[in-house]
């Protein structure tokens, strides 16, 4: 079993920034991609960003220039650095790896 603990979330005005922690409870955290995803309410969770365990990355087109997911695998996290917010980036983000997923972290932004 592994424990995926989110941080960083909070609320911000449209074109700040926050940065997200995830923090997995092993290290065998490091032999997985990880991955952002955000569910905002009424709607179904969303890809957002992912990171393969060779630090390879890829992005939603949706955020695509403006957030940057990595990983320090000597410290088992993934981050979500989020410049640039806007309104609807206003979601809960989870964390995900191999089979697990966080409790999530809110995030909001307003105008």
């Amino acid at each position: 079993q592994v424990q995926l603990v989110e941080s960083g979330g909070g609320s911000v005005q449209a074109g700040e920034s926050l940065r997200l922690s995830c923090a997995a409870s092993t290290s065998a955290f490091s032999n997985y991609a990880a991955a952002w995803y955000r569910q905002a309410p009424g709607t179904q969770r969303e890809y957002v960003a992912m990171i393969t365990r060779f630090g390879s990355t890829t992005y939603a087109d949706s955020v695509k220039g403006r957030f940057t997911i990595s990983r320090d695998n000597a410290k088992n996290t993934v981050y979500l650095q989020m410049n640039s917010l806007k309104v609807e980036d206003t979601a809960v983000y989870y964390c995900h790896t191999h089979l697990y997923w966080g409790q999530g972290t809110q995030v909001t932004v307003s105008s």
